[in-house]
């Protein structure tokens, strides 16, 4: 808790934005946090609740109200070593991360809830700034090999794990540089991915081993995920060099529309578009990259992806942006007594909404029109629900111009031919099969061969992959050592 009575006298102070008429201009972060005294002020909102339900609502279970203590009497250092004791990197979560912990603080049944989010995110950037962050290398080592395949958030956050407890840990990516889709499929104004690059150096410094550009098992020939691996290796080389492996890759197999007009040249996937944006920030040149310039851009899925589709697109200077969602708009405000503590179901509007964006709600693409194989638009018609069935609404239909969509309706699965490399058995989603609890916990039906993060649970938040890479990593380090002190 911070101060007794801080709630009553003290208001949420919020993070500032770079106005947008600036922030468009570039692909920068633009989000200006909290200064130490308000860091402070907004902590000593904390109650004393007596259950805190943050803590619960948090996948990784970060400690908030003693951090948030921490931070109310400036004791910044304690702070930081509070919130590593169970976040690897919060860094990515306190800028990325849609914060369930606030939705489930008490406060926010009645008030503002605590800004934890940003109290997280002044923790870690002045950690970096004072030179607390340190690598851990460890005191001694096992002599066990670890092959970590995935470089994201739950691959990070195991290797890092694995190897503070002196495993051998080498972590293998397919794409040039290290973060899978922290690196390129979330857009640099949300997370500059200097943040990464230095975790990367710290985590070289403990002993983990990066492979950039390397194919664990195989692709289909006509897929669409992103690979720019130039070397391939097979599941039988990894096993036979390695003690464990686990396999973190990202749920990267989008979710397609196929309607009439679907080949029509305009028409692409989010992730073709995403990552090509952010090479070319790092200073790549790409030959034949999808832009928005002067084109009327259609976004159809409603989620984070079709928001950072929009962001990146206005900073392209599309002639304008319009964004389909399938289901009904959400109430602006939730029933907080009817959901409290859980993830609300409300009207959600995004930094890239707010720098020029139509939303359309309730509607479905039917049509995607062209000429003589150029997208040109789109027909597409609103929708109801009844009965639990999707019905279209009669004389609805319209045409919206467009000379590029964008597919970002979700990831249906993790890339399904390298869990058939693996001969790993699948759930009914197409996710790797594996428990969370127990003895064989993050283990799959193939002996020391672990799965955790996207691969395992599918498409979710960066902090769930955290957690599941903390966890695997705990239950690697007990199939090795027989016994653990990684805490779970």
């Amino acid at each position: 808790m911070g101060k007794a009575t801080g709630f009553l006298e003290l208001q949420r102070i919020e993070e500032g934005y770079e106005p947008a008429d600036k922030r468009v201009r570039h692909y920068k972060e633009f989000v200006i946090g909290l200064a130490e005294e308000d860091a402070a002020k907004q902590a000593a909102r904390c109650m004393d609740c007596g259950i805190p339900f943050c803590n619960n609502g948090c996948p990784v279970n970060n400690i908030i109200p003693d951090f948030n203590d921490l931070v109310f009497q400036h004791q910044w250092k304690q702070a930081l070593d509070t919130l590593h004791s169970t976040n690897n990197f919060p860094e990515f979560t306190g800028r990325i991360c849609p914060a369930p912990c606030e939705a489930a603080c008490t406060l926010n049944l009645n008030n503002d809830a605590v800004g934890i989010k940003s109290i997280e995110h002044a923790i870690i950037d002045r950690g970096w700034k004072e030179g607390w962050v340190v690598p851990q290398p460890p005191s001694q080592k096992t002599g066990k090999k670890v092959a970590v395949v995935g470089s994201g958030p739950a691959g990070l956050a195991a290797a890092q794990q694995l190897a503070r407890v002196g495993h051998d840990v080498t972590v293998f990516e397919k794409n040039d540089r290290v973060g899978g889709l922290l690196r390129y499929g979330i857009p640099d104004f949300k997370m500059e991915k200097t943040h990464i690059d230095r975790r990367v150096e710290q985590m070289q410094a403990e002993g983990v081993v990066f492979e950039t550009g390397v194919l664990v098992a195989e692709l289909a020939k006509d897929t669409k995920v992103t690979n720019w691996a130039k070397t391939t290796l097979s599941p039988a080389q990894l096993l036979e060099a390695f003690d464990a492996v686990l396999l973190t890759g990202g749920a990267e197999q989008p979710r397609d529309l196929p309607v009439p007009g679907r080949e029509l040249d305009g028409v692409h996937f989010a992730m073709e578009f995403l990552p090509n944006q952010n090479k070319v920030n790092a200073g790549d040149k790409v030959v034949g990259q999808i832009r928005a310039d002067g084109k009327h851009v259609v976004v159809i899925g409603g989620g984070d992806t079709g928001s950072d589709c929009v962001g990146t697109s206005n900073r392209h200077g599309a002639k304008s942006v319009t964004q389909f969602e399938l289901m009904p708009m959400p109430p602006e405000e939730e029933n907080k007594p009817l959901v409290w503590p859980y993830w609300p179901q409300k009207l959600r509007t995004s930094s890239s909404h707010e720098e020029g964006c139509d939303r359309e709600f309730a509607i479905a693409t039917k049509e995607f029109l062209g000429e003589k194989g150029r997208l040109t638009g789109l027909k597409a018609v609103k929708v109801g629900w009844k009965d639990g069935k999707m019905q279209e609404v009669a004389g609805s239909e319209q045409i919206f111009p467009a000379d590029l969509v964008l597919l970002a309706m979700g990831f249906v699965s993790p890339v399904g031919s390298v869990l058939e490399a693996f001969g790993v058995d699948k759930d009914a989603r197409g996710n790797a099969k594996s428990d969370t609890e127990g003895e064989a916990a993050y283990a799959t039906n193939l002996p020391k061969v672990f799965a955790a993060g996207d691969m395992r649970r599918g498409q979710s938040l960066v902090v769930w992959a955290i957690r599941e890479g903390r966890q695997a990593a705990r239950a690697v380090d007990e199939f090795l050592m027989g016994a653990s002190v990684l805490p779970r």
